[in-house]
């Protein structure tokens, strides 16, 4: 069986091979930003996001790290971080899984079927059980605000000027228009 770095590295391969844009944030193989597309039939249909991936060293044994660096709102996702609570990346993670199964299958099958019994974003469960045409519109309204191509730059930019800020860190106008967010 190969290494973890070289499965890492094949993996990393075939992820840049299957048409997602890969952004490199540092020299190792470890942290990574890839171009994410909301899936058809799915409100989130037409967002792109840019989704960051950390390796641990233990990859493949031990799951990625995924986090949402341009905003969503989803049951799932937590609006401020961008964590993503998913069994399959968090608890149920195998070796014969790879960076191409996340992206391709466990991401939009998130996003197409949201979890609003184990959220992480409580606002938004509970809005989609409420009301789930008023939920669809918000999630729209996210997308077009947070998740246009053109954010994906910006987001670049920023992050490029902002290299000190911690994982998961907003500036203080980003938390303004999200408002309050009590914990679930």
């Amino acid at each position: 069986m190969s290494s973890p770095s070289k499965r890492r590295e094949m993996d990393l391969m075939k992820l840049m091979m299957s048409d997602y844009k890969v952004e490199m944030t540092n020299d190792g193989m470890q942290e990574f930003c890839v171009h994410f597309h909301g899936p058809n039939d799915s409100p989130y249909h037409g967002g792109v996001w840019r989704i960051r991936v950390e390796l641990p060293d233990a990859y493949p044994y031990k799951s990625p790290s995924i986090s949402f660096v341009n905003k969503i709102y989803h049951p799932n996702i937590d609006e401020m971080s961008g964590s993503v609570c998913l069994d399959v990346i968090n608890q149920t993670w195998s070796p014969m899984f790879d960076l191409v199964n996340v992206f391709e299958v466990f991401l939009p099958q998130l996003l197409l079927y949201p979890n609003p019994s184990d959220p992480l974003n409580g606002e938004a469960a509970a809005q989609m059980m409420r009301d789930w045409a008023a939920y669809e519109k918000r999630v729209k309204e996210y997308c077009e605000k947070y998740a246009r191509p053109e954010h994906i730059q910006a987001a670049l930019e920023d992050n490029s000027s902002d290299e000190e800020l911690s994982e998961g860190e907003y500036n203080s106008s980003d938390e303004a228009e999200a408002g309050m967010q009590t914990d679930p």
